[in-house]
């Protein structure tokens, strides 16, 4: 019995990690659909979403009382916040005016930005071919990005930048479940979101949804609570090196979802560029778990 519940574990997690990649595709469809489609300010949108998500959490909240909110790390919780703040504002901003397909695999760069952060902020070894593997992700995100080409916009540089701080907010995530309940990271995150994004719509120029609006807003709000609460379970089940590279089905998610309701189609380029950060992606992903597994026999050998 315990062997079957011990392999159902990753499976679930692994599920868990495919159904938020589905749910932040619909996020990203109900977005474009309010921004590119409707015109709305970006900021409105993404204030209005989290509003509306956070709307989604409250039932969990009343039934919990403030109980569910007790932490013992109200620090990390507020780094997580500006970390994650900046990234949405910018993925908002970016989904505005640039296709899904090109969005998510520019996104796709954030384990590249995690090792030069690990670098520079918290002054680990990287070693070469692990350098090499962020050199390389970094190469596929220029082939998307084509910024040589006469078509180049600055607005395609708004996913990218929103990858780094999504790194930042990544990590702070593990920190958090290793002692806190995936619920209480995820309202923590809804509760300190909205009122910051409130601020930047209303500096903005704040819009009220209509019409369509409504549906698109209601829809991203519904989708962002399932997709932040299944990626925190799914972390909270299993080691981020096990589930991460089914995040990268994500891409093809966003593609089909984005092909369906807007008829974007990848040009060749996307689909080199994609599969050199996927790649790449996946070496780092393995070459971590090759770290954490030698780490963990040293300290038994010790021992």
């Amino acid at each position: 019995m315990t062997g079957k519940s011990g392999l159902h574990v990753p499976l679930i997690a692994a599920g868990l990690m495919v159904l938020a990649g589905g749910s932040f595709a619909a996020v990203n469809v109900a977005i474009q659909t309010a921004t590119m489609k409707l015109g709305m300010p970006s900021p409105s949108v993404v204030f209005w979403q989290y509003l509306a998500a956070l709307a989604c959490a409250l039932p969990w909240l009343v039934r919990r009382g403030l109980g569910g909110l007790a932490t013992s790390r109200p620090g990390l919780h507020a780094m997580r916040i500006v970390f994650a703040v900046v990234g949405v504002q910018l993925w908002g901003a970016g989904l505005a005016s640039v296709p899904i397909w090109q969005a998510i695999a520019l996104v796709m760069t954030s384990p590249f930005f995690v090792v030069v952060g690990a670098r520079i902020l918290l002054r680990e070894e990287v070693g070469f071919a692990r350098w090499a593997a962020t050199v390389f992700g970094f190469a596929g995100a220029m082939v998307i990005l084509e910024p040589w080409s006469d078509g180049f916009q600055m607005a395609t540089l708004l996913p990218l930048c929103a990858a780094a701080f999504w790194a930042g907010a990544s990590l702070l995530t593990k920190k958090l479940t290793a002692s806190e309940p995936a619920e209480t990271v995820t309202v923590y995150l809804l509760l300190l979101l909205t009122p910051v994004n409130l601020g930047l719509a209303v500096a903005d120029g704040f819009v009220l949804p209509q019409g369509l609006g409504i549906l698109a807003i209601a829809a991203a709000g519904f989708f962002t609570v399932l997709a932040n609460y299944c990626l925190t379970l799914a972390y909270s089940r299993v080691d981020a090196a096990y589930i991460q590279p089914f995040d990268h089905l994500k891409l093809p998610l966003n593609v089909l979802f984005g092909w369906l309701a807007f008829h974007y189609a990848p040009s060749g380029p996307f689909w080199i560029g994609a599969l050199i950060i996927v790649g790449a992606s996946l070496y780092v992903m393995h070459d971590e778990r090759g770290r954490t597994d030698r780490l963990g026999s040293s300290i038994k050998g010790e021992a």
